[in-house]
């Protein structure tokens, strides 16, 4: 598996990215989704890093958002944002081995912590596993994010 960079130019992520999106918004209400759409991840600050086969078959993908200043304690923090794995590869580690390059990013740009928000819902409860298996634990909401039941905040120092 490689797990590399992408600059959202190609079809195939653009269309991954757009379904994770459509997928959210069939989870809860538009106020509880918080899926970033193209231009959001194509925005200042945001990274995309996509996990492809040794066939370059797309496997899954996610993405670190710098956080401005003062909207959480740490300074400098990032976000994890548009973690998805493909359908036909879950279960293969494709999660934990992006979820592992998103930290390592962030630890060579000197971020202090990584916060992100999941869904609370049964739907996501594999998510949380995840992130609490790599040492996330759940705090308050940060940045503009809502009190919101639908939703749970974690995060983590790196």
């Amino acid at each position: 598996m490689e797990i590399d960079t992408d600059d959202l130019s190609g079809a195939e992520v653009q269309g991954f990215l757009a379904g994770h999106v459509a997928d959210m918004h069939t989870q809860g209400p538009p106020e509880s989704t918080h899926a970033l759409d193209l231009d959001g991840l194509r925005g200042p600050g945001v990274t995309l890093w996509v996990a492809r086969d040794d066939d370059d078959a797309l496997l899954g993908c996610g993405a670190l958002s710098t956080l401005a200043a003062g909207s959480v304690p740490e300074h400098p923090a990032a976000e994890i944002k548009s973690m998805r794995t493909a359908e036909h590869a879950r279960g293969r580690g494709v999660g934990a081995a992006v979820l592992t390059r998103l930290l390592d990013a962030a630890r060579e740009r000197g971020h202090r912590a990584v916060y992100l928000e999941t869904g609370s819902g049964e739907y996501w409860a594999p998510a949380r596993r995840l992130y609490e298996r790599f040492g996330f634990v759940r705090c308050p909401p940060f940045a503009d994010y809502p009190v919101d039941p639908l939703s749970a905040h974690y995060r983590r120092e790196v």
